[in-house]
């Protein structure tokens, strides 16, 4: 029983450090150490080596766990072929 526990707790204390990705309005993406937090209209969040950051609301379009974000790009639409005036097809 106290296994149980103890897998219990590791797990839980492991799923508070995921990377989040936030995505800019110049197109730029940060990683942040944990969720980035809203206070007024800035975001704080802590950067790659454990410093605080801060970063305009209106700047940041969107905020996703990283994990998310991979698998977003896992994929590519193929466009189709662009048709000449030579090929009917």
């Amino acid at each position: 029983m106290k296994k149980h526990w103890f897998l219990f707790l590791l797990c839980l204390l492991c799923g508070c450090a995921h990377q989040y990705e936030m995505k800019l309005t110049n197109g730029m993406q940060i990683t942040s150490a944990g969720r980035p937090k809203l206070k007024g209209s800035y975001y704080y969040y802590k950067g790659p080596h454990g410093e605080e950051q801060v970063i305009s609301q209106s700047r940041v379009i969107e905020i996703e766990p990283a994990s998310m974000a991979k698998e977003e790009h896992k994929f590519k639409v193929v466009e189709p072929r662009k048709k000449h005036w030579y090929w009917p097809f």
